[in-house]
């Protein structure tokens, strides 16, 4: 398998987190065989630094010429007095709707050795596993008009879809459910806004299509509560866009991090993997970073643009045997007694270092597999 990787790390702790990513990729190519390059490229408050632009020029062409995009993070207070559009995250927004990846996928696993990480009872988490389907390119992030008027003190955005926009993204929605649990929930607020509206009797009508999922309707209030009451009975969760972002932020609270969620942009021209949680630029370079959002967002990359599932189920499977053997980087190293891992049993580690015990991990996983098939 060849694969062109461009890499922008981006600002804060994305330089930290993609590193050791890139080094698990670099190992499933060398245990597999396979020629992965990797081409670092500037984005955000690092391209503002050295071009004046939150995505220059050459960043975007050498992505479109890419195979996959894998980013860390964007963000930095020294540019809050930048106007919106010059900000790092406009950068981001910019390099999203120029991939053109509409369907931005973000699981959210209870892990059973992080179970005291999150507030929710253990018996409430147990075996929830979501997988988010988020519409990116559409609603207020990018509707028109907008506009923050300061003479007149007047601020407004635009909610905006199409038929086509929401259909298109709902059917890579029932795509996935079908392999899995096989219930959709697609959320709205169709009881207040025309939007939604339009949302809800389009996502029925591609529904038809599949007609061995289940398909249920939420209104996003009341989803941002079932989500803390009873996770494990959602599957795949349907949104647009700014309740996509809030709701799958929320849902973090299950895995008991945002360091541990990964996501994938897929749909586009060229598709884009990153990490859900932002650039901490507080901890930068202090090595408290979590790396495993970035390295099982390097495993949804194996999964989405080079079909290699067997390499991605490793990669999460080498997480899997970390955490339960007790490492921790500080955004996870808590817990009570009762725990499955508690206090006394856990290992403080930095951000290299569970980066080499999941590199560690995963080159077992990749021998016991090659012993077996040359059996």
């Amino acid at each position: 398998m060849k694969l062109k990787i461009a890499i922008l790390a981006g600002d804060g702790i994305g330089p930290e987190v993609t590193n050791e990513a890139v080094n698990i990729l670099k190992a499933v190519a060398e245990f597999g065989g396979h020629d992965f390059s990797f081409v670092p490229l500037l984005l955000g408050g690092v391209a503002i630094t050295a071009t004046g632009s939150p995505l220059p020029t050459a960043t975007l062409d050498a992505c479109l010429e890419s195979d996959a995009v894998l980013l860390g993070a964007v963000g930095d207070k020294k540019f809050d007095a930048l106007s919106p559009d010059k900000r790092p995250e406009a950068g981001l927004l910019q390099i999203r709707h120029a991939l053109g990846g509409f369907a931005n996928l973000r699981p959210s696993i209870a892990y059973p050795a992080l179970s005291a990480n999150s507030p929710l009872r253990p018996e409430v988490t147990e075996g929830a596993n979501i997988l988010f389907v988020r519409e990116l390119l559409g609603g207020l992030y990018f509707g028109s008009p907008r506009e923050w008027n300061k003479s007149t003190g007047e601020a407004w955005n635009t909610m905006r879809y199409t038929k086509a926009e929401v259909a298109r993204v709902a059917r890579v929605a029932f795509e996935l459910a079908s392999k899995r649990r096989k219930k959709v929930t697609s959320v709205d607020k169709a009881n207040v806004l025309e939007v939604s509206q339009l949302w809800r009797a389009t996502v029925t009508e591609v529904a038809r299509d599949f007609p061995s999922v289940t398909l249920e309707h939420q209104l996003v209030d009341s989803m941002a509560m079932h989500l803390m009451n009873i996770p494990r009975n959602f599957d795949v969760v349907l949104t647009e866009n700014l309740f996509g972002d809030i709701l799958s932020d929320e849902a973090s609270i299950i895995t008991g991090s945002l360091g541990m969620l990964p996501s994938a942009t897929i749909g586009g021209t060229v598709n884009l993997f990153e990490p859900v949680h932002g650039s901490a630029p507080d901890i930068a370079g202090t090595g408290k970073a979590n790396p495993l959002g970035a390295i099982l967002t390097a495993a949804m990359l194996l999964r989405h643009s080079a079909n290699l599932e067997q390499d991605a189920s490793a990669i999460e499977a080498a997480v899997r045997t970390v955490l339960a053997d007790g490492h921790r980087t500080a955004d996870i190293a808590r817990g009570n007694a009762a725990a499955a891992v508690n206090a006394s049993a856990q290992h403080l580690v930095s951000t290299t270092e569970m980066g080499k015990l999941v590199h560690q991990a995963l080159a077992q996983s990749i021998d016991q597999r090659q012993s077996m098939h040359a059996v």
